[in-house]
């Protein structure tokens, strides 16, 4: 049996990739083109969100309940800001002013949300009907609800991954 030399199999992968509308950016795969379709959520196909590993039930107590915790595992604006540049042009925003958006964790860091994964982080707007405000203000009720013992950390993340919008009131919050 023949060995495929490693160059061309990444060459081929590559072209498979795009073929397929994907390109490969440090190691994984990441859509071309994002949609706006979907706002005020992100594009699930771009962004479904990834969660913290080191984050559960059984250690919110030492971290996300703790005060200043997520200051201890956001990633640096150096490393947002240019993946927010790198997004804008992926979700085809017209506006590309970067203060115009917020380069936002999609599950976020007070709901042990990722912190570095581009599967977690895309550009949201501060403009439309919901903003980057507004969810600031879900994910804040939330984590109070998940520190109070009102609602497991699973299902906090599960409802803000599937609407942020509706989250609170699925969670019967609201």
């Amino acid at each position: 049996m023949s060995r495929i030399s490693r160059p061309l199999t990444t060459a081929l992968a590559s072209l498979a990739l795009a073929a397929a509308g994907l390109t490969v950016t440090t190691g994984s795969a990441h859509a071309a083109s994002c949609s706006q379709a979907y706002l005020p959520l992100p594009d699930p196909v771009c962004t479904p969100g990834a969660l913290n590993p080191d984050v559960t039930q059984s250690t919110i107590g030492s971290t996300i309940c703790v005060s200043g915790w997520t200051a201890t595992v956001r990633p640096p604006s150096s490393y947002t800001t240019a993946l927010k540049k790198k997004q804008i042009v992926e979700y085809g925003y017209s506006d590309t002013s970067l203060s115009d958006y917020e380069e936002d964790h999609f599950v976020p860091l007070e709901l042990g949300g990722a912190p570095r994964s581009e599967q977690n982080l895309w550009p949201e707007p501060h403009y439309g009907n919901e903003t980057s405000m507004d969810k600031d203000t879900v994910e804040n009720k939330l984590k109070k609800a998940v520190c109070a013992g009102q609602v497991g950390l699973t299902d906090a993340q599960n409802a803000m991954m599937t609407d942020w919008t509706t989250a609170l009131s699925s969670l019967g919050l609201s």
